[in-house]
């Protein structure tokens, strides 16, 4: 048992050597650490204190036997440093009093030094605060000296001095408070600056806002007075006739007229606030921000200029003027300023506030447009803008140069872009168009309607009042033989609706007067308008009274509608004279020309249908006793039905027994009728019109008295009805032969040649095809048989039993 406890006794003095003999702290406590751990969980902490104790022990012991050992030498060491502590204090007390005497008299010696020293730096900071307050009653009175020049409005001069005063008379006195506090104040001083040229700018602008409208009214005034001097050149320079107002040439021949808008007797810009306000803020080098306050005030500006609606119908139309003038002023200040100072207004800045007035003109006069109902009025909107158009438009590429004995002159140009506006126009042509032809329409519809219906000619008394009546020259009329007063052929309407086309075409051409970039577009719509008013307000009216059944208002008409196609004509070849060189090439065609034509057709037959059934009426009252029992008098036939028969007997053997000597009643009535309708009523026909109503109308009666015997009722007809009718062809036949025109008399061939095979004796020669091509070569090959058929050679006594017969066949009746 001891011996283990020895063991390990031995074994903790290894681990407390080891630990002592550690060559570094941290290697110290690697060991340490782990040697306490051990002995704590192993129940050994008693051990290794004593293991410490028993170290420590042994240390002290080598230490003690050593010190044994040097104990008398270290005695006497100690023994001799105390006598050399002992010797230096002495030492030491005699050097503190020497010390004390040699203070005693350096005091009153650095006393004497100091005080002198005290007063050379009295004397120098004195030199030095004269020398700073000089400076700084100098940087003073230049920092009063900026406001005084700020005062003065001397900006530039302010600024130029407060850079002197930051640059050179600051650096003097950087050390004083002074100079800190005048340079943390320049700032603030440019400021001051900035913001009174601003306000002198501001002033400048609001007094240019004040006078754009006037600006823009001497501007338009200018314009007008060059489109003067452009009408009145043609006389002198024919070459100057096609040239527009802003076009090289005329701009040339302006050189000698020296006018500026901006600086005439009337109205003076003054761009210098403009110009110190920009030299200012490029000395400041707030350019870029000075751009863009004057831009934003520009745009502010435009926006107080632009009203929030406009009167087109105003007396004196002063709101679309002050508009107008308003934007001339304002857009004539932005291309000056564009011009003088091009780095503060760019191109598409400018432009940009030009587009957008534009487009605010336009929407404002457009919603006001619906309050127009006027043409003429319209036609004066449209000179406004056009006025403004061409005062404001791109007149020259460049900037000519005149050579006068002043020297030079320049010819001013704005050079805006205006081609919404010349879209605009295009608006306001639909809705003038529209106006005038609803207005023409009216009037058309009244002269159409004057003196209805119209059945006379128009008397002319005086020769001046035949002139309005001419459109171009009329080539249905020889106004060269015309003998006053006189009789037209025309109606009232035709002159009336002549002098409405003239109006009509002079309206719609003013509009292309002074500026309009569409000719083309006239030319098309005036073609088209007049071709709609023409074909529906006219000839329509026209045709819709070929109902009536008055023949001279259809002669009449008649003739309104030749005369309306010679006019149409003529007013075809007008309109190619006075198409534009940008319409396209080619003749000018109005519909209404074949439509006035087509009509006349209409009518002719309208008068054909009127003399016919005026024939058909004649004809029908046509009695030919056919059959030996048809009773020739209605009024005899009463007398039958009061028992008056053996009278009616009597009358009517010897009415059928005795040919009639005289040609009957109807037929006389015909040819009167003809003869009084072309003397009368169809006398201002021309004459070709007249031979063919002849030709048409005896053509007709000869069908219908030929219809007469083929009727179905006839079923026999004896040789006294064939001579009547024989008669009564002959007369017709005279009649016509008066006329003096051989083909009005093949209309009676057919007529002659059946009337001729009833009164033959034998019908063989009918039947006999040679025979028949030479005599009867215009009758009929069915209705001849059917004549010859019914013809009887006899004239039958009526019977008494069959007197009844005798009347079923006069009325048709079936036995």
């Amino acid at each position: 048992m001891p011996k283990i406890f020895d063991q390990h006794n031995r074994t903790e003095a290894a681990a407390v050597q080891q630990i002592v003999l550690s060559s570094s702290e941290i290697d110290y406590f690697n060991q340490l650490v782990p040697t306490i751990n051990d002995a704590g969980i192993s129940s050994k902490s008693q051990r290794l204190l004593q293991s410490f104790d028993q170290y420590s022990a042994d240390r002290e012991a080598e230490i003690e036997a050593i010190c044994n050992i040097n104990h008398q030498g270290f005695v006497s060491s100690v023994n001799q440093l105390l006598k050399a502590h002992e010797t230096s204090s002495a030492l030491m007390t005699e050097t503190f009093s020497l010390n004390q005497s040699i203070q005693s008299s350096t005091d009153t010696l650095a006393r004497q030094k100091r005080d002198l020293v005290d007063s050379r730096g009295v004397r120098q900071n004195m030199d030095e605060a004269t020398g700073a307050l000089q400076d700084c009653l100098e940087v003073l009175r230049l920092a009063n000296q900026v406001h005084d020049l700020l005062a003065r409005k001397a900006y530039y001069s302010a600024l130029r001095a407060l850079d002197e005063l930051q640059t050179v008379h600051l650096q003097r006195i950087t050390q004083y408070k002074l100079a800190d506090m005048i340079q943390k104040s320049a700032p603030a001083t440019k400021r001051l600056v900035a913001d009174a040229v601003m306000a002198d700018l501001n002033t400048w602008l609001f007094r240019v806002r004040e006078t754009s409208e006037f600006l823009g009214e001497v501007a338009f005034y200018h314009t007008e007075q060059r489109r003067t001097r452009q009408k009145d050149r043609p006389g002198k320079f024919t070459a100057l006739i096609n040239c527009q107002l802003n076009s090289a040439v005329v701009s040339i021949a302006d050189e000698g007229e020296e006018f500026d808008t901006l600086d005439n007797d009337d109205v003076q810009v003054d761009f210098t606030p403009l110009f110190e306000c920009v030299h200012i803020h490029d000395t400041l080098d707030h350019t870029e921000k000075f751009k863009a306050d004057y831009a934003a005030t520009r745009l502010q500006q435009k926006d107080l200029l632009m009203p929030t609606s406009v009167s087109l119908v105003d007396s004196d139309g002063s709101s679309l003027s002050e508009l107008l003038e308003g934007i001339a002023g304002f857009s004539i200040v932005e291309k000056a300023t564009m011009k003088k100072v091009p780095k503060l207004r760019s191109q598409a800045e400018v432009d940009g506030l030009w587009d957008s007035m534009c487009r605010t003109a336009i929407a404002l006069i457009s919603n006001a447009l619906v309050e127009v109902t006027n043409a003429e009025l319209l036609l004066k909107i449209k000179g406004v803008i056009a006025l403004f158009i061409q005062t404001m438009s791109v007149g020259l590429s460049i900037v000519f140069f005149a050579v006068k004995e002043s020297g030079l002159m320049s010819i001013q140009t704005w050079g805006y872009t205006v081609d919404s506006l010349d879209t605009f126009l295009l608006t306001l042509f639909d809705k003038y168009a529209e106006l005038l032809k609803k207005r023409f329409s009216d009037d058309f519809q009244e002269a159409s309607h004057y003196g209805s219906p119209p059945r006379f000619c128009l008397l002319i008394v005086l020769a001046r009042l035949f002139q309005p009546m001419i459109i171009c020259q009329c080539q249905s009329i020889n106004q060269t033989k015309l003998r006053f007063p006189c009789v037209l052929p025309f109606s009232q309407m035709y002159p009336l609706c002549c002098i409405d086309i003239r109006n009509f075409l002079n309206q719609f051409y003013f509009f292309s007067d002074d500026h309009f970039q569409h000719p083309k577009i006239i030319d098309e719509t005036l073609k088209s308008s007049l071709d709609e008013l023409l074909c529906q307000n006219v000839c329509q009216s026209l045709v819709d009274r070929l109902s009536t059944q008055y023949l001279g208002q259809i002669v009449q008409i008649l003739i309104n509608l030749e005369h309306f196609e010679i006019a149409c004509e003529e007013l075809e070849q007008l309109l190619l004279a006075a198409r534009s060189s940008a319409s396209a090439g080619g003749p000018v065609v109005l519909s209404a020309t074949e439509q006035f034509r087509g009509s006349k057709k209409t009518a002719e037959k309208r008068i054909f249908e009127l003399v016919n059934s005026k024939i058909d009426d004649l004809i029908g009252t046509a009695e030919y006793n056919w059959s030996v029992y048809l009773l020739p008098y209605l009024a005899e036939f009463s007398m039958f039905l009061m028992d008056n028969f053996e009278q009616c007997l009597l009358n009517y053997r010897r009415n059928a027994s005795t040919p009639e000597n005289e040609p009957s009643n109807y037929i006389q009535t015909l040819t009167r009728y003809l003869s009084n309708i072309m003397t009368t009523v169809l006398l201002g026909l021309p004459t070709e019109i007249k031979e063919l109503i002849y030709f048409d109308a005896l053509s007709h009666a000869a069908t219908m008295i030929l219809s007469l015997p083929l009727s179905s009722e006839v079923k026999s007809i004896n040789p006294h009805g064939v001579a009547a009718l024989s008669k009564d062809v002959q007369y017709l036949t005279e009649f016509v032969d008066t006329l003096d025109n051989p083909i009005l008399k093949e209309n009676l061939d057919e007529l002659q040649q059946t009337v001729s095979l009833m009164q033959a004796e034998s019908c063989d020669d009918f039947y006999d095809v040679a025979t028949r091509n030479k005599k009867y070569g215009r009758v009929d090959a069915l209705n001849g048989p059917v004549l010859l058929e019914k013809l009887t050679h006899f004239v039958q006594s009526p019977a008494k039993a069959d007197k009844f017969t005798a009347l079923s066949s006069r009325f048709g009746i079936k036995s």
